[in-house]
Order: C-alpha cells, then structure tokens, then sequence
C-alpha cells in the first residue's frame, strides 16, 4: 500500500490588474503575511506585475514607502507623450523608475517564483513571462492600449495582460500552485460610475523646481515644453470624468470600457478555474490614474483581508502556520 503523501502545499498568488487601484496589493500582502501566509509562486497581470515583482525581489517595504509618498505631480511628470503612434504614453520613464528599484533583475533571481501575464497584440494569445529580464516583462505587461504603447518582446508586439487573463489564477496553478489565493481589483466597478469630484491631495514641494504645492493638471500641462503643448493641451479634459450630462472624457472612456471587459474575462476564467479564497477590495472609489492615492488602497487591500479573516484563518490552519504573535489580538492596524 503506498504512504500517504506529506508534501507541503503550495500556495499561489494571483494578483490582478486594476491600474492604480493595484496598490491594494501590498496591503493583501501585509494581511496574508500577518496570517503567517507567505506564497510560493506569485503571478501578475498588470499593476499586479509591479507589486509581485517587487515583493518576489525583497523590495516591498521600499516601494511601499515611494507610493505612499507619490504624488499627483510626480506621478504625472512619468507619463511620457510618446511622439510615434501605438499609445499616448511610451511609459519608458515609469520603465526606468522600476529599473532604478530592481536594476537588470532577471526572474531566476528573485527570491519567489515570480510568473507575469501580457497579450500578443495581434495574435490575442495570452503569454506567461517567467524568464529573462524582469522590467522589460513588466514594461509589456502594464500596456494598457490606447494608454502605454506595445512592448517588442521575442518578435511579438506586447500588450496589457488583462486583456486576456485580468487575474491569473491559471497562471499560478501552472506554476505548481495547490491552493491559489486570488485578488481581484475590479470587483463591484461594472454599472457604478466613479464620482466627478477628486479628493484633495496634501501639498507637496516640488522635488523638481522647487517651487510651492503641486498645481492642478491643467497648470501641469501648461508647464510643458513647446514642442508637445499643442498635443498636450487636449489632455487635461481627457483626464475629467463625465457625468450624466456631460459626455465622458478619452481616460473616463478607456477606464470604464476596461472594467467591464475585465469584469466578464474575470467571471468567465474563475468559473472553470476557481481560487481556493477570492479577496476583493471595494476600491470602485478610485480611478484609473489616481496612483497618488496609495494610502487608501493599501488600507483597503488590508481590510479587504481582515473581512475574510475566518476563511484566512482557516486556510492558515490547513497549511500549518500561525500568525504573528503581535497580530494575534485582531486590532487594527
């Protein structure tokens, strides 16, 4: 009779596309650590590309303290008007401030098993990045079109992995995943319109200039150079939201139509291929581009874990390990 197995499982996490609302991530991952959970395998898809390359690499803690910080201004001065068609964005700024963090990281260098999801633009296949360099794989994976221009990656033209697999719970299970702990970033956003008005951001200095608080989009834009201001001058009403009586501006157009397609795709791929715990942070507040907004997502990612803490706890028993001791009592952060 042969012995019963006493292999360890594996746990795989998937974390999902969702543009600025992905810096939830790190506050999952807070969570799930607090539980005594740490994965074996981690896939992303989009912004879940950054946060788990960042985690598989030891460097969390350290973005973690540069999103928390990021503001309107900075963010925006990454946003690059690319001059060629393809997308309004090159994204080889964002590229380079990842490259700062992570340096010419290669995936068998990284502490954890690290898969990242993108689309073959013309083909429509899904591709699972998992050798090679790390930021070029990012880069491809985070090209939401219309947005960032497509990535030339191995002879094929590259683009956001949402597009086909919004929250890669496949992805990890190929990796060698037992139990996958999925979280989803778009859930509750189909039918809800985001609200027009914008919090207010605490006043920042400029690093660059050194001149007072951050100014609105529009003063932002203003301050560009000659040569793309004509371009740019059409952008800051792109960025407005629309309202029911207003029509919806070109990034209000991209966001909404992105979450209904990743809605379905996500729906559709979790019925044949389900988590074993789904975590969804209510993050329908939140914008495509409000990335300077990462305070509230990582509270939320980490509530959104404290709202499944049964089920976490369960799933912590069943894999053998025990919260940490500070984080036993429950008490909020």
């Amino acid at each position: 009779m042969a012995k019963p197995s006493s292999r360890r499982l594996r746990v795989g996490l998937a974390l999902g596309g969702g543009a600025a609302r992905g810096w939830a991530h790190v506050g999952v991952i807070r969570g799930l650590e607090e539980a005594g959970i740490v994965p074996d395998v981690v896939a992303g898809t989009s912004v879940g590309a950054i946060v788990g390359a960042m985690y598989c690499s030891g460097h969390l803690d350290g973005f973690e303290h540069w999103v928390r910080r990021l503001g309107r201004r900075e963010m925006l001065s990454y946003l690059d008007l690319a001059m060629a068609s393809g997308g309004f964005f090159e994204g080889r700024r964002l590229a380079d401030r990842f490259r700062n963090a992570l340096g010419d990281l290669d995936f068998e260098a990284l502490r954890i098993p690290l898969g990242i999801v993108a689309t073959d633009l013309y083909s429509g296949h899904e591709r699972w990045l998992r050798s090679g360099d790390v930021c070029s794989a990012i880069r491809a994976s985070i090209s939401l079109p219309g947005l960032f221009t497509p990535v030339r990656h191995d002879g094929e033209w590259l683009v956001d992995g949402g597009l086909v697999n919004p929250v890669p719970v496949s992805l990890c299970h190929a990796m060698g995943a037992d139990i996958v702990i999925a979280v989803n970033l778009n859930g509750g956003l189909v039918g809800r319109h985001l609200r027009r008005e914008e919090p207010a951001e605490p006043e920042r200095p400029d690093a660059t200039s050194g001149e007072g608080p951050a100014t609105s989009i529009e003063g932002w834009f203003e301050r560009l150079s000659s040569g793309l201001r004509d371009r740019a001058g059409l952008l800051p009403a792109q960025f407005r939201r629309g309202s029911a009586e207003s029509a919806p501006g070109l990034f209000d157009v991209i966001a909404t139509a992105v979450n209904v397609m990743q809605d379905r795709i996500t729906r559709s791929r979790m019925a044949g291929d389900p988590p074993e715990l789904l975590i969804s942070p209510r993050l329908a507040h939140i914008a495509l581009l409000e990335f300077y907004r990462a305070a509230e997502a990582i509270e939320e990612g980490h509530q959104a874990v404290r709202r499944l803490q049964p089920a976490v706890n369960e799933l912590a028993d069943q894999l053998g390990v025990a919260p940490r001791q500070s984080e036993q009592t429950g008490e909020a952060p």
